[in-house]
Parts: C-alpha cells; structure tokens; sequence
C-alpha cells in the first residue's frame, strides 16, 4: 500500500505508531518498524544523554526507519535536538509548546517534520512553518486530545493543506484506515491499539483492562488544568472528576496528576493509575504482535477499500 506518507518516510505501510510515555520504549518502536511502519520513541521520557541512547538501542534492533516524538516546550528542547541532529532518525513528531526550536534545526537536514494537530488553524500554522507532514488527531484518541472528532477534522484539513497527513484517534483496525484514505488522509496513527501488543511493555492486567473496556467507559478529566486527557474510568478519573467540579486549582490537579500515567503503564495499577487509552478500547481483542496487526489492517483495508469500489460502480 503506496501513499505520499510512505514515500516520504521510506517505509512499506502507512502506519505509523503514536509516541506514549512509559510505553513507547525502544522495543516497540523497533517492532513496529521492522513490521512496516513508523516507530515512534516517546523522546519526552529522557535527558539527552538517555535519548541518545534510546536511539542507538533501536538501531541495533532495526535498521528500518523510525521516529522520535519530543515535547516542543520542554526546557531542554535545544539539548534534545542537538541529540536528533547528530542520531538522525528519519521524522520527528511534536505537539505542545512553539515548535520553532524543532523546525530550525530538522530544516537543515533531511529529518522530516511531523506535528500533531488538533484543528484546521493549527494545520495551516504547521504547514506555513515548513512541517512536511502531520498527523490529525481527534477526541476520540486517548491521552491528551483537542475539541474536534475525527470524521468531521480529517477531510476539512485534507482540503486546507497541500502536505499529506495522517488521521489520528478511534483507529484500531482495517475499517480505519480504510476509512481514514477516503476522508484524505494518506496514512493513520494509533496508539491505543499499540499499547496491546506483543511487543508493549504495558504488564499483563492493563491490557486485559483495556480489552475488557467499552467505549462508554473513557473520559476526559484536565479541562482545568488545559491538557485535556482521555483515560479509562477508575478510581482516579472518577477523583479528578471530582476535584474539577470542585473548581480546584491547577496546581492542585497538576500535583495529583503526577506519575499516575507511569502508575498505570509501568507498575499496573488499574485503579489508582491514569490509563490513557481511546474509545476504540471497545474494538480491541487480542494481543497480537505488531506484524500481525499491521499485516491485518492493510489486507482488511485493502479488501474494505475494494468493495466500496464495488458498490460504487454497481
């Protein structure tokens, strides 16, 4: 399956892996490359030296392409991006905070450029910055989200922007993608799906949490503070909740909030921990590895994407 976005990374399917703390370690993101895709390595997690040594472990793990997401605000965005500069994986991936300091430097290489958006003016702002591509995510996704959903944000930005972009957020299967190529996108981005993998360091209980949820059972707490995210519900969602219909102070969410991601992902407390996971949590059963569920998208979407053809002409 040949779209703009796997020209421009160098990779075989338009598939590329949403970057999650404590979850998108160098295994996974060498898994998913080796399998076709794009691996991401959440770059927000390290200092520079452990960065560059996230990067050299997926190198000796694969020799495809991959990718590393980095928070634009972070205070040591300029030490991070000297590390980029020097590794060099083929895209870099970025969302909160002036993605100045990113695009500078990645403008004098061939790393591509890809920004996570979450509506219309922010996709022209991107594409006026010199971003090669990008990924569009709707509220559906878990983690932090905008206002937009999917259907509706994917196909208005596909007409404002020339670069090709990825459709991100209630994505789990062939349907999706198959669905995500005819609203303009030219490629997806999943991360709920990724977290129950094979190859996801996520323990045992967290994964059988979310194959076990519905996808009544997500909301979004942090309304507050600003960075809005979808977890699973819990003691803790349920807890946030009631902090934010108390009107407590952003500090007081901030504070709460802390390491409960970690809590979850890395530790595998599903009470007490943040899951953040999509609504697709309903559409996921079955821990494949990444080659499995790559290789069944782009067949099931090939076949969706065939019969629509079929109907139409009929």
């Amino acid at each position: 399956m040949k779209t703009r976005i796997t020209e421009l990374l160098g990779i075989k399917y338009p598939i590329i892996q949403g970057a999650m703390a404590w979850v998108s370690y160098p295994q996974l993101v060498a898994a998913v490359s080796n399998a076709g895709g794009l691996g991401i390595l959440a770059g927000t997690m390290y200092e520079p030296v452990e960065l560059r040594s996230a990067i050299q472990e997926i190198k000796n793990l694969t020799d495809k392409p991959f990718g590393v997401n980095l928070l634009a605000g972070s205070p040591i965005i300029e030490q991070n991006m000297d590390v980029i500069m020097e590794e060099k994986p083929v895209a870099v991936t970025y969302g909160i905070g002036n993605p100045g300091a990113i695009i500078k430097k990645v403008k004098q290489t061939d790393i591509k450029a890809i920004p996570v958006i979450p509506s219309v003016k922010h996709a022209l702002r991107a594409e006026n910055d010199g971003a090669d591509a990008m990924v569009i995510s709707g509220m559906e996704g878990g983690g932090h989200v905008g206002y937009i959903g999917t259907l509706p944000l994917v196909p208005q930005v596909a007409d404002a922007v020339k670069i090709p972009i990825l459709a991100a957020g209630g994505i789990a299967d062939g349907r999706g993608l198959a669905a995500s190529l005819a609203l303009g996108a030219e490629g997806i981005q999943m991360g709920s799906r990724f977290v129950v993998c094979q190859e996801s360091p996520v323990p045992l209980n967290i994964k059988e949490k979310v194959m076990e949820s519905k996808i009544e059972e997500t909301v979004i707490t942090g309304n507050i503070t600003g960075l809005r995210c979808r977890v699973l519900k819990n003691r803790l969602a349920e807890e946030f909740l009631k902090l934010e219909e108390l009107n407590s102070s952003k500090e007081v969410m901030s504070a709460f909030g802390m390491g409960k991601m970690r809590q979850a992902f890395v530790y595998g407390d599903e009470v007490d921990g943040s899951i953040m996971i999509g609504q697709v949590c309903g559409l996921i059963k079955g821990i494949p590895t990444c080659k499995e569920l790559m290789e069944g998208i782009v067949r099931d979407a090939e076949e969706y994407l065939e019969r629509g053809l079929g109907l139409i002409k009929s």
